[in-house]
């Protein structure tokens, strides 16, 4: 008796990189999730592989999440973010006199934050897809992609569009990471029936879904999301498991909330007087979180009540956290397996990569005490989707159901009277992307070449206008006027590249200014953009 599991990462972040300003606010997303998420996963997966400890982890990794972590000026301010933190350490320890638990902490963060530094300059040398890469060459990690700028593909207004978004992110990863993945995110897991033929065609073979999009597949599920569903396309969809996931999710139950941890409110950007903190926050006097974050949860306790935070006290519950998780997996493996008729189950925990290590800390602790944990269960084996798929290739075959991951498994959040403006704007632009492209197109290869530049970049802005973030944004709440900001600029760019290829009169400078502004997407083909319909029913006639 065996039971398979698979614990599937996505990592995204908006492009958000601003030349114009020598320290942007949202650039800081970047960097946090940098210093918390990214560069302590790689140290955990570095570490188990010196140990030889076997199992494998799924992460996939988003088009604008990889063009920034290969561009040459967040690299560098990434590398000044880090020595601003730990300035700001020796900074804090020289303030006055300080308790015994806030200088023990200096110490720590100074030390953790040169020690980040040391590794991403002269372990990396500032690369960190080469790492990723190596892992997944070891086979200690299964790297997949995204759906381009992280769009709700059931919202766009063709087929055409959505095929863009696809090929985009395999375009964008495959430039960077040297291969083709088989394994792709749906952003938001926001699916509907159609969307797999296009992922098909692209050579996708797995996505993971919510499990109502499993539970409500046009066939019933023969064993639930405890297997996955192969559509007619011949894609396999992989169903979250909600008890695995509750397990780490949920701020009631889940292991994040335990009163050990680090406390995520309470940051020393705050914290400090104005005189200590300035020069290691915004140049206008802006507070923001810093990464420095003295407390711990403690209790259902004010933020200014919160106790010191034992870094070391807080990994040994990681661990113990840990085994709890694989034994539970192991157990409910076991369960299963009589209530599948002897059949092995495969369990899907899927979550945010940002989880571990931003919004909790210790989470990449956490899963690499999994990993080190689990080698101690023969009968609990982590695999990739991918893995599992050519071990058990025989899967029941059913379209799955309309559905997200998002609350009620709907699409409400990214649809609501906040954002619901900028719908009619998006559905014009494809349109428009879509009448240039067969436009210049009849145009033969006597048009001025530049179109074709122009018409690229439009493609570019329309990928990044299409992302899912400012409506999410727009949504919660947080920083709407970017949001806001972003959503109209991207609009307005595509607006004017198509004024000008519509009467051919290319402003160069627009051209070149783009470019510079958004490294993102090199390889991109207008062409992506073709209604294959058209197209096929003209050579039919």
């Amino acid at each position: 008796m065996k039971t398979y599991l698979s614990v599937v990462l996505h990592a995204h972040l908006p492009f958000i990189r601003h030349p114009e300003h020598a320290y942007h606010l949202e650039e800081m997303w970047f960097y946090e999730a940098m210093h918390e998420t990214y560069l302590p996963l790689l140290q955990a997966l570095d570490r188990l592989e010196a140990d030889g400890v076997e199992g494998k982890v799924t992460l996939s990794l988003s088009a604008p999440l990889i063009a920034m972590m290969a561009d040459g000026l967040l690299r560098e301010r990434f590398v000044a973010q880090l020595e601003r933190m730990r300035d700001l350490a020796r900074a804090e320890r020289a303030h006055g006199e300080r308790p015994q638990g806030a200088r023990e902490l200096s110490d720590y963060y100074e030390a953790r934050f040169e020690g980040l530094r040391t590794y991403y300059l002269d372990e990396l040398g500032g690369d960190v897809l080469a790492r990723f890469k190596h892992h997944a060459q070891g086979h200690r990690l299964e790297l997949m992609t995204c759906v381009g700028t992280h769009p709700i593909l059931p919202f766009l207004e063709s087929d055409a569009g959505r095929r863009a978004q696809i090929r985009a992110g395999i375009a964008e990863f495959e430039q960077h990471l040297g291969f083709r993945p088989r394994g792709i995110w749906i952003a938001e897991c926001a699916f509907a029936p159609g969307i797999d033929r296009l992922l098909a065609e692209e050579g996708i073979a797995f996505a993971c879904l919510e499990d109502v999009g499993i539970l409500t597949a046009d066939a019933p599920p023969v064993y639930g999301t405890y297997s996955p569903l192969v559509s007619p396309a011949g894609v396999a969809f992989f169903g979250r498991d909600q008890l695995a996931s509750a397990q780490v999710w949920s701020a009631s139950e889940g292991y994040p909330g335990d009163y050990d941890y680090r406390e995520f409110y309470r940051d020393l950007g705050y914290d400090l007087p104005m005189e200590v903190v300035a020069p290691y926050i915004h140049p206008d006097g802006i507070r923001h979180h810093t990464g420095l974050k003295y407390h711990r949860i403690t209790g259902d306790v004010d933020l200014g009540d919160k106790d010191f935070y034992r870094p070391e006290v807080a990994a040994r519950r990681a661990r113990e956290h840990a085994s709890h998780f694989v034994h539970a997996r192991r157990d409910q493996g076991r369960d299963l397996f009589e209530k599948l008729g002897q059949r092995p189950a495969h369990l899907t925990c899927s979550y945010d990569a940002e989880l571990f290590g931003h919004w909790w800390f210790e989470g990449p602790l956490f899963l690499e005490a999994v990993l080190r944990e689990a080698t101690h269960h023969e009968e609990l084996q982590l695999v990739s989707p991918l893995d599992y798929l050519a071990e058990e290739p025989v899967q029941q075959q059913a379209t799955p159901g309309i559905s997200t991951w998002g609350e009620e498994s709907y699409f409400g959040v990214w649809l609501d009277p906040s954002n619901a403006w900028i719908y009619r704007h998006l559905r014009n632009a494809e349109a428009r992307m879509l009448e240039l492209v067969e436009d210049v197109e009849r145009g033969g290869p006597g048009e001025d070449p530049n179109l074709g530049r122009a018409l690229r970049l439009m493609g570019q802005q329309l990928l990044l206008a299409q992302a899912s973030d400012w409506a999410f944004i727009m949504k919660t709440g947080t920083t709407v006027e970017y949001a806001h900001r972003r959503q109209a600029g991207h609009l307005e760019h595509v607006e004017a590249l198509a004024e000008m290829i519509a009467s051919r009169a290319v402003d160069i400078e627009l051209l070149d200014a783009l470019e510079a502004r958004y490294p993102i997407f090199g390889t991109l083909d207008a062409a992506w953009w073709r209604d294959e319909a058209k197209v096929a029913l003209s050579v039919g006639s």
